[in-house]
């Protein structure tokens, strides 16, 4: 009994919410109310205060917080990984990732658990979304080239790999050829995911290079093999995860506009709440992508 109100306790302490904890449990608000007062009981002390947003954890529950860690998660996540060899995984797992690494990374590591009978249903969306959807339950697992701060979410980093600044031939030996790289990229067009332009400032202060601030990219895209293919027609530059750019710098189509200190690195991450490792199905399909993934096996 003291696992389930212990599972019940962590859902409550992550989400700040009896309600949110009760719809990542499928109990009722009352049930998830009834064993924290139970274990409020055997403890002795409050665990929450109530508020009408949610609840607070005291500091008896920050301790308790503490003292479970991960433990519980990993448990829970063993006996999950230990069922799916034992039985039935077929059903659907609902998948969230930016579109360029679902459709050319994850996309060609999923023949394993389609085989096995999972159903895969793949959305796409940026950073935020990715994170909305994984902690409010729409999506069971998330893929994010940018790290992801929720509480209520749990992350585990797949690889790392360079960013490469591009152009075409014609274009990259135009910015090359010049005495000034920052005047040379300024007289050219940019491609950008948006309007921040987080891969291009990334790889801009890793060479001490800046360009003014109010620069507006030519094109903003998501995806980023849109980017790739404007940028392979002749027009612009931008900066690529090297797993876009690979084969196209090998064949030609691209060229790497030499940085003066180094390429910078990104670092690509899984993202799931902890409350779907219960589910067996899930917790297979989180393990095996991660591992093929990490592998980098297609």
């Amino acid at each position: 009994m003291y696992l389930q109100q212990l599972r019940t306790f962590t859902e409550v302490y992550r989400q700040r919410s009896i309600s949110g904890a009760a719809r990542n449990l499928d109990l009722t608000q009352p049930a998830v109310s009834q064993q924290i007062a139970s274990l409020e009981a055997a403890i002795g002390r409050p665990l929450f205060e109530r508020h009408a947003r949610g609840v607070l954890p005291t500091a008896t529950a920050d301790e308790l917080a503490a003292d479970i860690g991960d433990k519980l998660d990993h448990a829970e996540t063993a006996l999950a990984t230990a069922r799916s060899r034992s039985t039935d995984i077929a059903g659907s797992v609902q998948i969230i990732a930016h579109s360029d690494f679902a459709a050319e990374t994850i996309g060609p590591v999923l023949k394993t658990l389609l085989e096995a009978g999972v159903r895969v249903r793949l959305q796409t969306g940026d950073r935020e979304k990715i994170r909305i959807m994984v902690a409010e339950g729409h999506c069971d697992l998330g893929f994010s080239a940018l790290p992801i701060t929720d509480a209520r979410l749990r992350t585990e980093s797949l690889h790392t790999e360079s960013i490469v600044a591009v152009a075409s031939p014609e274009i990259a030996g135009k910015i090359m050829a010049q005495g000034s790289l920052v005047d040379a990229l300024k007289a050219e067009p940019v491609l950008a995911y948006n309007l921040s332009m987080p891969l291009i400032r990334r790889w801009l202060d890793e060479n001490h290079t800046d360009i003014d601030d109010d620069v507006t990219p030519a094109v903003v895209s998501q995806d980023l093999r849109s980017l790739r293919s404007i940028l392979m027609s002749g027009f612009g530059w931008s900066v690529l995860p090297e797993y876009l750019c690979r084969n196209e710098l090998a064949r030609g189509n691209l060229v790497e506009i030499k940085p003066p200190v180094a390429r910078p690195h990104n670092t690509y991450y899984a993202v799931w709440s902890p409350s779907v490792l219960r589910n067996h199905r899930i917790a297979f399909v989180r393990q095996t992508l991660i591992w093929r993934l990490k592998q980098g096996k297609s």
